[in-house]
C-alpha cells in the first residue's frame, strides 16, 4: 500500500480515480515486490551453491582422491567418481598484442579470427555494394576486429600443455585445475 500512495502523492489521486479497486492493484504490486525479493534471494543461494560446487568438484574431491593414489572410484551402486584435468585461458585486452603475436610467431595465427565490418546508414545499399567492390577507394574506413573464440583457444592450451609444449601462461591468463564428473548408474 505504500508504494500506491506514493504513486498517488507523485502523479497526483486522479489518475487512480478510474482504477476500480486500488486495494486490489495495491496487493498485486506488493506480490510482484515479493516475488522480485524472493528470486534474488533464490539467485544469490544458488551462487552459493555453484561455488561450493566449484570447491568440492575442483579441490575436496580431487584432493581426497590424490591422496588415496586415485583418479577414479567406482560406486556400489555402479556409478562412477572420475577427476580430469580442467583447462581454461582468455586473452584480457591488456594482453592482446602480445597474445596474437605469439600465435602468429608459433604457427597458430590461424586461430585468429579477423573481422572487417563497415557501416551504412539508411538508403545506403547502393554505396554498401560499391564499398564491397571498391573499399576504401571510395574513402569508407573500415573497422577491423580480431579475436580468438574462447573454446578454440581453450582447446589449443589443453593440446599443448598435454603435448608439454610451452603456452605462455600470463599472456593467455592460463588455468589448470580439476574437475570431477560423477557418472550415474544407467538404469
Amino acid at each position: 500500500m505504500k508504494i500506491i500512495n506514493q504513486l498517488m502523492e507523485e502523479h497526483g489521486s486522479n489518475s487512480f480515480d478510474k482504477t476500480k479497486d486500488i486495494g486490489e492493484l495495491a496487493t498485486e504490486v506488493n506480490r510482484l515486490i515479493d516475488i522480485q525479493n524472493r528470486i534474488e534471494t533464490q539467485e544469490e543461494h544458488l551462487s552459493e551453491m555453484k561455488r561450493e560446487e566449484i570447491r568440492l568438484s575442483g579441490e575436496a574431491i580431487p584432493t581426497l582422491l590424490a591422496e588415496t593414489g586415485l583418479s577414479s572410484l567406482k560406486l556400489a551402486d555402479g556409478s562412477a567418481i572420475e577427476v580430469k584435468p580442467y583447462y581454461s585461458a582468455n586473452i584480457s585486452v591488456k594482453n592482446r598484442d602480445a597474445a596474437y603475436n605469439w600465435l602468429r610467431s608459433n604457427g597458430l595465427g590461424d586461430i585468429i579470427k579477423n573481422d572487417i565490418v563497415v557501416s551504412f546508414g539508411r538508403n545506403e545499399d547502393n554505396k554498401a555494394v560499391e564499398y564491397a567492390n571498391l573499399a576504401k577507394s571510395q574513402g569508407f574506413e573500415p573497422t577491423q576486429k580480431l579475436k580468438v573464440e574462447p573454446m578454440t583457444l581453450k582447446a589449443l592450451v589443453r593440446e599443448r600443455i598435454e603435448k608439454k609444449q610451452d603456452v605462455p601462461a600470463g599472456i593467455f591468463n592460463v588455468f589448470v585445475g580439476n574437475r570431477t564428473t560423477i557418472k550415474k548408474k544407467e538404469t
